[in-house]
C-alpha cells in the first residue's frame, strides 16, 4: 500500500507534464512554421498522397535552423527550415526530402505520438518504484541507478518506433513509385549533413544507429519486392 500512492502521483504527474510539453510544443510550433508550398515538391508529394488515398498532403515548415522532420502530437507533419535549406542547397534532394516526410507519416500512422503519453506516465511511475525501492538499499545513489535504467529503457521503445517509421516510410515510398533507394541514401549521409556525431552508447540512443536502419530498409525491400534499389 505505501506504494500505491507514490506510483500513482508519478503517473498523474508524468500525464500532467506530458499534456504542458504538448500544450507549449504545439504553441511553439504554430507561432514558428508556416505551409509548406514548393512547386518543385507539388508532384512528389502528390504521388505520396495518392497512394495514401487523401486529396492532398498538409505539410509544415519549422522555422528553425536544425535539420529534422518531426510529427506532433496533433499529427501535423513539420520539415524544419534548415532540411529546407538543404533541398535549395542542392544536399538534399526532392525525393531524399520525401522519404523525411514519409517516415514522420508513418510515426502518425502507427499511434506513436499517441502512446508517448502512456510511456512518459509509466516511465515515471517506473522511475518513482525502483528509486524508492534502491533507496533503500543503496541510498543517495539509488534513485540516480533509477533514473538510468528508465532513461535506457525508454531509448529502446524509441528506437523500435523509428524502425518501425523506417518500415512504413519504405512501404510509402514503393507504393508512391519513388522506391527506397532515396531513403536509404538520405540516411547514409544524415549524420553529416545534420552534424550529429556517433560516439554515444547504442542503450542511450533514441535512434538505431544507421547501419541497423539500413539493414532493415534492406531487409523489408526484399521481401516487399524481391529486389534492392
Amino acid at each position: 500500500m505505501q506504494f500505491i500512492v507514490p506510483l500513482l502521483c508519478a503517473a498523474a504527474f508524468g500525464v500532467a507534464s506530458y499534456l504542458y510539453s504538448v500544450m507549449k510544443s504545439n504553441n511553439a510550433l504554430a507561432a514558428n512554421s508556416e505551409p509548406l508550398s514548393d512547386p518543385s515538391l507539388e508532384d512528389i508529394f502528390q504521388r505520396m498522397a495518392t497512394a495514401l488515398d487523401v486529396q492532398k498532403l498538409r505539410l509544415n515548415i519549422y522555422k528553425i535552423d536544425a535539420v529534422n522532420g518531426l510529427a506532433a502530437a496533433n499529427s501535423q507533419i513539420y520539415i524544419t527550415q534548415g532540411f529546407i535549406n538543404k533541398y535549395a542547397a542542392g544536399d538534399v534532394t526532392a525525393t531524399e526530402l520525401a522519404s523525411v516526410v514519409a517516415h514522420e507519416l508513418g510515426h502518425v500512422a502507427l499511434g506513436h505520438t499517441r502512446r508517448r503519453m502512456i510511456d512518459f506516465s509509466g516511465q515515471n511511475a517506473m522511475r518513482t518504484a525502483l528509486a524508492i525501492t534502491l533507496n533503500r538499499f543503496i541510498p543517495f545513489i539509488g534513485p540516480w541507478i533509477a533514473n538510468l535504467a528508465v532513461t535506457i529503457v525508454a531509448a529502446r521503445m524509441s528506437r523500435k518506433d523509428e524502425l518501425e517509421a523506417d518500415a512504413y516510410a519504405t512501404a510509402l515510398m514503393i507504393k508512391s513509385g519513388l522506391g527506397a533507394r532515396s531513403q536509404k541514401d538520405l540516411l547514409s549521409k544524415l549524420d553529416k549533413i545534420t552534424g550529429v556525431g556517433g560516439g554515444t552508447p547504442a542503450w542511450f540512443l533514441s535512434h538505431p544507429k544507421t547501419k541497423d536502419r539500413l539493414r532493415a530498409i534492406e531487409q523489408n525491400e526484399l521481401k516487399w519486392t524481391g529486389e534492392l534499389s
